[in-house]
């Protein structure tokens, strides 16, 4: 029983979100991995609004977190933007 509660402990933590950036309007769809302190839609979004401020983004909504079993299905609608930031 130990070990699982570890093993989840450890878990992957990853969120899906939606950013723009201005001038002209530029719209993305991400996928970014999160420290697990931040694996909640609300404490995930301040988290990846600083780090996709760096390239310039602005973001819309953090659509929701997950852990490596929802990668998968993300990768090619992220594209580009999959596990950049």
């Amino acid at each position: 029983m130990l070990l699982v509660v570890a093993n989840s402990a450890l878990a992957a933590c990853f969120a899906d979100y939606r950013a723009k950036m201005d001038n002209p309007l530029r719209l993305h769809y991400g996928v970014i991995e999160l420290p697990q302190d931040a694996c909640s839609v609300t404490a995930a979004a301040p988290v990846i609004a600083e780090r996709i401020a760096q390239g310039g983004w602005e973001l819309l909504q953090v659509v929701s977190v997950f852990d490596e079993q929802g990668l998968a299905t993300r990768r090619a609608d992220a594209a580009e933007y999959f596990l950049r930031f």
